[in-house]
């Protein structure tokens, strides 16, 4: 039986990016707005707000043509626990203690009994040490992709729009046992020497060992994808510009519930149709957009209106040690989210501030999150763009980060805008994206 254990979520996210073409901290990907703090709602623009804000769709002015995006996309990684340094130690060990397990013969234990023993309890104490350190820790990967085609007019504006997002996290359940039964090898001759003839002994000797191993490693991940046509309009409200915009939308999701022996764990199953459960509905976003003055704007949308609940595979795994069967199974959770938005802007410098009204929900066995965020944007010469912001949690399960980009648009047709972001607790990402103005 093969023994690894691979947590290299950086992985498991860019594979399920580059399979569903999906897959961030919003909904959605801009690099423009996610360099400036995640922000968007009132200081995107037109050929950007059928991903963010359909009614920044009708802001269009009369110089602006077809615009298309193709596309954006963005990634990013929390490890506080630097899994990826310790992913080779962890599945050493373990092949390191299957191996002195299988080699446990009647033969070799009476030609070098000692050693025999010597070697299966220091095994039997790097493994435990790795669970140690293993016990409770986890990693955790977003990614977001959008594509949009906009189409300006003076009576309704409209935007063909693909967008995707995705989130992964891995995390381990180390049964205590487990530790204490290694634990017991490591420190006891007369037990190492018990254990060593029982599994020498039995017709099948690594089952009497292994059968008191039952940490489980658990990976979970959503891939939420939208295909929806974003329509806009604005209206003279008491002389204030008023747009308003929404996007019907289809909704594809991909909820995988990979569970397994923390001995047996290997992410390249992850795909696995034994682990995915697949859900196909309707879904809506809309928004408002209001130009309070020549250089102030405010909005709000509301993305996921129709509320969604996608129950991941129940995966059954039997407890060697008792054996009981343990069901492992989880929700992942599509609500509303509320954001409201607020942009100053002139010909030099943008500031901007989004702030959910609303939490935003994941799979039930995680903490919800409600971000704020702040961005600015200065543009020293026509053709180059500087941007800084910084994006929070308020719930306090995700982590906050500062942001930054630069955005280079020669001849105002082609733009390419590029961001990064780092943060509390090994937390790093980034991001490109390519517009191009007809």
């Amino acid at each position: 039986m093969k023994k690894t254990f691979r947590l290299s979520v950086v992985a498991i996210a860019v594979s399920f990016f580059a399979v569903n073409e999906a897959g961030a901290t919003n909904t959605w990907a801009e690099a423009r707005n996610d360099a400036m703090g995640g922000t968007g709602v009132a200081s995107a623009d037109y050929g950007s707000g059928a991903l963010i804000n359909p009614a920044l769709l009708a802001k269009a002015q009369p110089e602006d043509d077809i615009t298309i995006i193709l596309p954006s996309i963005q990634a990013q990684i929390t490890d506080k626990d630097n899994l990826r340094d310790e992913i080779d130690d962890i599945s050493d060990k373990i092949d390191n203690y299957s191996d002195v397990v299988d080699s446990l013969t009647p033969g070799q234990i009476v030609a070098d009994p000692i050693g025999t023993v010597n070697l299966f309890q220091g095994a039997a104490k790097d493994l435990a040490d790795e669970l140690d350190f293993l016990r409770g820790k986890t990693a955790q990967a977003k990614a977001a992709a959008g594509i949009a085609v906009s189409i300006p007019n003076d009576m309704l504006s409209v935007a063909f729009v693909t967008k995707g997002y995705a989130h992964a996290r891995v995390s381990s359940s180390v049964d205590q046992q487990d530790i204490d039964y290694l634990r017991s090898i490591q420190n006891s001759t007369v037990v190492a020497a018990s254990e060593a003839l029982n599994a020498a002994l039995s017709p099948d000797g690594s089952r009497e060992i292994t059968k008191n191993l039952n940490s489980t490693a658990s990976g979970r991940a959503a891939i939420v994808t939208d295909f929806g046509i974003a329509m806009a309009r604005q209206f003279d409200v008491g002389g204030v510009p008023l747009s308003v915009g929404v996007t019907p939308k289809l909704q594809k999701t991909w909820v995988y519930n990979y569970t397994a022996s923390i001995y047996d764990y290997d992410s390249g199953d992850w795909n696995s149709s034994r682990y995915r459960t697949d859900d196909t509905g309707f879904n809506i976003d809309v928004g408002l957009a209001a130009d309070l003055s020549e250089n102030f704007t405010v909005g709000l949308t509301g993305q996921n209106l129709i509320s969604r609940d996608i129950d991941s595979k129940e995966i059954l795994i039997e407890n060697g040690r008792t054996g009981d069967i343990v069901s492992y199974k989880d929700t992942y959770q599509i609500s509303p989210v509320v954001t409201a938005g607020v942009a100053w802007h002139n010909d030099l410098v943008t500031l901007s501030a989004d702030g959910d009204l609303t939490a935003t929900k994941g799979f039930k066995s995680e903490e919800d999150s409600q971000y704020v965020g702040v961005g600015a944007e200065v543009r020293p010469l026509s053709w180059l763009a500087v941007r800084a912001g910084y994006r929070a949690d308020v719930k306090g399960d995700d982590k906050n980060v500062f942001t930054g980009g630069v955005g280079f648009a020669p001849f105002n047709r082609v733009h390419l805008d590029l961001m990064g972001l780092v943060g509390e607790d090994e937390t790093w990402g980034a991001g490109a994206q390519v517009k191009v103005t007809f």
